[in-house]
Formats: C-alpha cells, structure tokens, sequence
C-alpha cells in the first residue's frame, strides 16, 4: 500500500510538473512571438515610412563619362545633365522639383537635356503647376532640349492638345522641343524623339537623316523604342527615362513593376551590343510619392 502511495505521489508530481513547464513554454512562446510580431510591423512601419518620406526626396546626382564619337575637342570635358520623368502634378509637392532644379543650376551645366513626363496630367491646372515649376528650370550654357514623354500627352497618352500646351510651356521656359527633330550645336548634334506611346511617333525620317560622320547623341523617353527596327545603323548614345529605375526595388531582386516590354531596361548604362549605348535615368520625380532602393536622379555626363 504505502509502495503504491509512493508510486501514486510521484506520479501525480511528475504530471504536475509537466503541465507546469507547458504552460511556461508556451507562455514564453508566446510572449516571443508577441515580440517577434511587433518586431516585425515595427520594421514594416519604418520601412513604409521611410520610402514615402525619405527616400522620394533623397536626390542623388550620378556622374557618368559620356563617350561620344567624333566629338570636336572643344566639347570634351564639357558637362550635359539629363533630367528626365519630373511630374509635375497633384500627386506629391512639387516644391521638391523646384528644389531640386536649383540644386542643378548649381553646377553650371554645358548642356542640359530633358526627356520627357514633365506632367501628371489631370486638367489643365498641371499646366499652370508646370509654368511654376519651369521659373527654376536648369538652362545649359550652350543649348536646352527637350523631348516628350507618354504623360505630356495627357489622358490615355493621346490629347495632342495637351502636348502642345506642354510643348509651349517648355519653350517659353527656354527649352527647345525635338520632336522627330534634330539640332546641331557647336558640333553635337541632338536627335529628339516624340513619344512611343504618343500620337506623334515618328523616328524614322530624323533617324534616316544622321551623319555617322558627326557626333550625335539620341533622346528618346521609352527604352523599348530601343528593340524597334528603325534605327537605320546608328551607333552612339540613346538617354532615356520613363522606368523610374522601377521606383521600388526589393535587395536581389528585380522591380516588381516595370512599364515597359523589355525588362532588362531599369536604370543606368545597357550595353546593346551593337554599337549603341543606352543610359535610362531614375526620374526626378515620381507617379506616386513612394521609393524603395531607387533614388531620384540627376544624371551628370561629361563629354568625352
């Protein structure tokens, strides 16, 4: 009796302790879970905050040597900025864009080149929006141009009545628009694009007419015009803009959203191997105010 007591009590011990430690591992399992989730929405919450506050304003300047052929020596050394994809618009404060431009004409630019998407459209209060804006534009020493993007065409990329408000807006500022146009000056000669998705696209008569001869440098704002067949042998540099290097880019991976076909086009310098170099600037400013591992851009060449 007193064996089976003792067998009993122990029993009843060990199923005590037992429910005892459950309960304190699973409390403290759930107190770390309790840690962990708040770990993680706390970092979740810094990282949304950061990329719709910090980040959408964080202009980087990006220089970059630009090799042009046959450049007469007297350009070489000279700087050509690029500032592409600025938005002007309801969708974030423009007050960063006039900001930055003032940035810009600090560096006393050679040439300035702008490719397009000065718009977000909506009515024509952006026209008024992109008349302020242009009180700061950054004018080269030398020569201002410009080309269109698929926004300055306004809703569904096909009011060409807006384009021709952007248009003169742009030249009243001091920017000369190419559109299927090229300009010649002190020695480079600038072919300007209308817009892929636009109502004016028309590359191949300007693409036909340039002298391989000269030093040329081609602006187009969509990449994929890149892949078309109409390039007619011309070797040289195409800056572009439009992606926004894919404005959210997760580390190791590629931007989950792109706007174009080809997606090896993102941001920065693309070999295409066949004598032609494109560049695809980041954009200044952006569709919506969100940037994850993608900075705004101001792209600095110097000529060489």
């Amino acid at each position: 009796m007193a064996k089976e007591n003792r067998t009993r009590n122990c029993f009843n011990a060990n199923t005590y302790n037992f429910f005892n430690l459950s309960f304190v591992s699973i409390h403290m399992n759930r107190r770390a879970f309790s840690k962990g989730l708040i770990g993680v929405c706390g970092t979740g919450l810094l990282t949304g905050l950061y990329a719709w506050q910090m980040e959408p304003k964080w202009l980087e300047f990006v220089n970059h040597k630009l090799s042009i052929k046959n450049l007469p020596l007297k350009l070489k050394g000279k700087t050509l900025m690029q500032i592409s994809d600025m938005h002007v618009g309801n969708r974030f404060d423009y007050n960063f864009l006039i900001e930055s431009l003032k940035k810009a004409a600090s560096y006393k630019p050679d040439f300035v080149v702008y490719t397009g998407d000065y718009v977000s459209y909506e009515n024509d209060e952006q026209i008024k929006q992109l008349r302020t804006v242009l009180k700061s534009a950054v004018l080269g020493n030398i020569a201002t141009v410009g080309i269109l993007g698929n926004h300055d065409y306004g809703v569904n990329w096909s009011e060409d009545r807006v384009a021709d408000l952007v248009t003169n807006e742009l030249n009243n500022a001091g920017i000369t628009l190419l559109r299927n146009e090229k300009q010649n000056v002190a020695g480079l000669t600038i072919i300007g694009l209308d817009d892929y998705w636009g109502t004016n696209f028309n590359p191949s008569s300007v693409l036909a007419t340039i002298d391989a001869s000269q030093a040329n440098v081609v602006l187009c704002h969509n990449p994929d015009v890149c892949d078309l067949d109409i390039w007619k042998g011309y070797q040289g540099w195409i800056l572009a803009g439009h992606t926004h290097g894919g404005q959210c880019k997760p580390p190791f991976l590629p931007p989950p959203l792109l706007p174009v076909k080809n997606k090896r086009y993102t941001e920065g310098e693309i070999d295409l191997e066949d004598g032609r170099h494109l560049y695809i600037n980041r954009a200044l400013g952006h569709l919506w105010q969100v940037r994850f591992n993608v900075r705004p851009e101001i792209t600095l060449f110097e000529l060489a």
